[in-house]
């Protein structure tokens, strides 16, 4: 995610210090241009199925 946008900043929920170290440590991984590519194409295989959010949220945000 960090790759695509500097604006773009992926909050992963996490109950586990562990788990938070884990997640601090992806930003150290370094990609090749080749490599992501592969990752998107693979990602671009997969079929969506469903809203991106619940309906009922989605009603709440179109209130204004």
């Amino acid at each position: 995610m960090l790759h695509k946008k500097e604006f773009i900043v992926p909050i992963p929920g996490s109950r586990k210090l562990e788990r938070i170290q884990e997640n601090l440590g992806a930003a150290d991984v370094d990609l090749s241009d080749e490599e992501l590519t592969q990752i998107e194409a693979e990602l671009a295989k997969i079929e969506i199925h469903g809203n991106r959010t619940d309906e009922d949220i989605a009603k709440l945000r179109d209130l204004d």
